[in-house]
Parts: C-alpha cells; structure tokens; sequence
C-alpha cells in the first residue's frame, strides 16, 4: 500500500540534463521528509539530497549547484533536477522518505525506499 514510485531515469550526454519524479501512494509527503539517494556500481549508498517537511534543503557537495530538490505536495511528488550531468552521476537512484528523518544524508530515520530509477551519463 505504502509506496515511492521512481520515473525519469534514461541516458543521457554528459553535460545534459535529467528530471526525476517521485511518486508516492499510501502516505501523505507533506507529513514527511523526502530526498534521493543514489548507488553506483561498485559502490556505497549515498545520500544526495533531501528537502524536509517544512522545505529546507541538503544537497551532497558533489552535486550541489547542479542538482536541486523540490516537491509539489499537491500532486504527492518529489522531483529531483539534475543538470549539468557527469559520467560520475550514473547510478541507480532511490527516492526515500520518512516522518522521523530529519535530512540527514546519512539516511538515519528514512522508513520508505523507492525500487530505483538508472541513471546513465555516457557519450
């Protein structure tokens, strides 16, 4: 009942850009923490960003001036802009939310995961 439905994942160019949506059903965003985190291959989890229930924001130092976060609590959806796009940005990303998460990109507190959307930056 409770899910994060991930969209807009694709190829693209390096130097391009991507929007990514958030869907989610059986739990209300405004009530919550949203963010993105993303996994490579090969490595970690880590986190991206996050935008809070009261609309602070958190971005990792690798994408911050080129990714922002921003939700639309109408339609129940996160969306996560990525311009400005690297071969180092491909990875699989997860949305995640959560009512005792406090953005930390840690993730510490997220009680939802999405199934992930990929992302691929080649040429």
């Amino acid at each position: 009942q409770l899910q994060l439905v991930e969209s807009g994942g694709g190829l693209v160019q390096p130097g391009g850009s991507l929007r990514l949506s958030c869907a989610a059903s059986g739990l209300t965003l405004d009530y919550h923490a949203v963010g993105w985190f993303r996994q490579a291959p090969g490595k970690e989890r880590e986190g991206v960003s996050c935008i809070s229930s009261g609309g602070s924001t958190n971005y990792a130092d690798s994408v911050k001036g080129r990714f922002t976060i921003s939700r639309d609590n109408t339609n129940n959806t996160v969306y996560l802009q990525m311009n400005s796009l690297k071969a180092e940005d491909t990875a699989v990303y997860y949305c995640a939310a959560g009512n005792s998460w406090y953005c930390g990109l840690k993730g510490y507190g997220v009680d939802y995961w999405g199934k992930g959307t990929l992302v691929t930056v080649s040429s």
